[in-house]
């Protein structure tokens, strides 16, 4: 969701050096990224001085600090970094050089508590109590937060569908390895012509209220595979989510094939390049799908797609399927009732959802 900042940061400057500072487990998200000359990462157990120190030595003059965090602040006033830019917050806007007030249509994530999810749920239709907040609009979505900050150096603030980049050979050396797999496993005969590949992740590392019953995403594979013929589902997700996915693929009665936790980031991004669509939960592989040009299909009840939706708000080419619970969204990591909100948006709705976008293409 940060990628248009960056492209709109790199058209306003561009003969400056700029470098992203990133957890060193996303690094491969920013191989072939053309808006960025450096890369900078940092462990999980690295120290907020070994951090300041390394970034002092590369002698920046100007730091966009993207995250909300404190630390995030006190890492670029530690390094002596001159110009800092970033959201006002307490206890961090006075690190900050440039504390940048919330701009308008920004729109906070509040999480309901559970006696409001159950005093929402109890209400008579009709009468449901206020949302937490202003309702969204079209500049609610938290891309528009990163291109704000980053218009505060001279970068237009309109905003470009999310990009991340994938070669061409890594894509198809991908495919070709998946496909050599699924053959030497498959029992029956396989078609000789190449299978469509359709991509899903019924994980979701926030908690169990992101994630849509493992069930329904095996109805779904079900019924689309019979109408589609020759078709292969992808199951994506890392190791802890071995089992959700192989629960799956068992209960889809085939052609579901298991990748959790056998992908690195660049073959999770490649497979996902060379998939004709992902059905998925709100997660990471949902943005990145997106980021990369393939549709995605996501049923939504915890959480807001106005605000984290994939891609460009407003893509045509995505389908987002909202709860029509009173209590949706709640931003819990798990529902303190029945969890009506996943339960409602039906395997039907979710397979029609994907047979249309499969029609599109």
């Amino acid at each position: 969701m940060a990628t248009p900042a960056l492209q709109r940061l790199r058209e306003a400057l561009p003969g400056a050096h700029l470098a992203l500072f990133t957890p060193e487990k996303l690094a491969d998200l920013w191989q072939h990224h053309q808006g960025l000359d450096a890369l900078i990462t940092f462990s999980p157990g690295e120290s907020l001085c070994s951090v300041a120190r390394r970034l002092r030595a590369e002698t920046f003059q100007t730091a966009l600090v993207l995250p909300n965090s404190h630390r995030s602040a006190l890492e670029v006033w530690l390094a002596r970094i001159p110009q800092r830019v970033g959201y006002a917050r307490l206890w961090r806007s006075r690190l900050l050089t440039q504390p940048l007030s919330p701009r308008l249509g920004q729109m906070r994530m509040p999480k309901r508590s559970a006696a409001e999810v159950k005093r929402l749920v109890g209400c008579p239709s009709g009468n449901p109590l206020p949302a937490p907040s202003h309702s969204p609009h079209r500049t609610t979505h938290q891309i528009h937060d990163y291109l704000h900050l980053a218009a505060a150096l001279g970068a237009n603030p309109e905003p470009l569908p999310p990009k991340l980049e994938i070669t061409d050979a890594e894509a198809r050396q991908a495919e070709a390895a998946v496909l050599s797999d699924w053959r030497n496993q498959a029992q029956d005969s396989v078609p000789g012509e190449p299978p469509l590949l359709l991509g899903l992740c019924p994980g979701a590392e926030y908690g169990p209220a992101k994630r849509w019953p493992a069930e329904n995403f095996a109805a779904v594979a079900r019924t689309v595979s019979w109408k589609v013929g020759n078709c292969l589902w992808l199951a994506f997700g890392g190791p802890g989510d071995w089992q959700i996915c192989h629960d799956v693929a068992c209960l889809a009665g085939g052609g579901v094939l298991n990748l959790a936790g056998k992908t690195s980031l660049r073959q999770l991004m490649a497979l996902l390049k060379r998939c004709r669509l992902l059905l998925t939960n709100d997660t990471g592989p949902m943005h990145l799908a997106a980021a990369l040009g393939t549709p995605v299909v996501v049923p939504f009840g915890s959480t807001s797609p106005e605000l984290t939706g994939p891609g460009l708000p407003g893509d045509p080419r995505h389908r987002l399927l909202k709860s029509t619970a009173p209590c949706s969204p709640c931003f819990r990591r798990a529902c303190p009732i029945d969890f009506r909100c996943m339960t409602h948006i039906t395997p039907d709705r979710v397979a029609q959802s994907v047979s249309d976008l499969l029609a599109l293409q």
